[in-house]
Formats: C-alpha cells, sequence, structure tokens
C-alpha cells in the first residue's frame, strides 16, 4: 500500500501544479484582454483540458485519504464491524467504477486518436486528455481494490 500512497501523492502534486499553471495562463489572459487588449487564444479550452485531468489526479489521494462523502445516517448505530464490512463493500463498488472509467476512457483515447479529434479554437489533440486521466483512474482503483481485499485495510489512516 505504501507505493500505491506514494503514487498517489505524485498524482495530487501533479494535479496541483497543472491547476496553478492553469490559473497563470487564465490571469495572463485575462492581464492582457483588460489592459492591452491581447488575449489568449483558446485559454478557455486549455482551462477545460487542465481542470478534467487535475480531476482525475486528485482521486488516488482522495481515495488514500478516505476522503469521499460517507453518508452514516443508516450505520450511526451499527457496529464498529458492520461498518468495517459497509466500508470494504464500498470501496469495491468504487474499485469496480474507477477501473470501468478507466477502461472506457481508454477507449475513447483510441477512438480520438483514430479520428484525430482536437478542440474547436486551438486543435488540442483530445487524446492527450484521455492519456492523462487513465493512469490515475487506474490508480485509484488499485487503491481501493486494495481498501476492499486487503488485510486489515479496512481501518482509518494514520
Amino acid at each position: 500500500m505504501r507505493a500505491l500512497e506514494s503514487l498517489a501523492r505524485a498524482c495530487a502534486v501533479a494535479g496541483g501544479l497543472l491547476l496553478t499553471v492553469i490559473t497563470l495562463l487564465t490571469c495572463a489572459s485575462l492581464i492582457g484582454r483588460n489592459t492591452i487588449g491581447l488575449t489568449l487564444a483558446g485559454d478557455f479550452e486549455l482551462t477545460g483540458v487542465a481542470a478534467g485531468a487535475a480531476i482525475a489526479l486528485f482521486l488516488p489521494w482522495c481515495q488514500v485519504r478516505r476522503g469521499n462523502i460517507i453518508v452514516d445516517f443508516f450505520t450511526a448505530r451499527a457496529s464498529a464491524a458492520t461498518n468495517r464490512r459497509l466500508d470494504r463493500l464500498g470501496a469495491l463498488l468504487l474499485a469496480l467504477v474507477m477501473l470501468l472509467l478507466a477502461w472506457r476512457s481508454t477507449l475513447g483515447g483510441l477512438n480520438a486518436w483514430d479520428s484525430h479529434s482536437g478542440t474547436m479554437i486551438l486543435g488540442f489533440p483530445e487524446w492527450v486528455v484521455y492519456a492523462a486521466i487513465v493512469p490515475p483512474l487506474l490508480l485509484t482503483g488499485c487503491i481501493a481494490l486494495w481498501q476492499a481485499l486487503g488485510p486489515g485495510t479496512a481501518e482509518e489512516p494514520a
């Protein structure tokens, strides 16, 4: 699990750096537009592309830290053992969903590659976005699978 946690941390750092770069790009575009009348063409396209990739990059760290929302209205009075079993079941379901998303995103990326599809203004290749989101989706799925099936992983992180 330590290796998965290190990879998740690296993904989160990459996501943060990506958001920082896109924020600086947006600021430069806005300042240029409002001061000297120049803007960066396609800045909103790059923002959308980067935001999607950043969200995917934050998912593994969120799963490592068990940062997903848990609604415990019905399980507040359940035993600790029952809650652990339900947490494992939830992690298993999340793993299945993440692995399904990774698989379908891979197919979408291959289709974008074959069709040479790109964004409207810049023509930024869409397959790059798919290539950026598949690894963190796979990593999130692996982390959740470890939490669901691994030994003694249902406890809260330290």
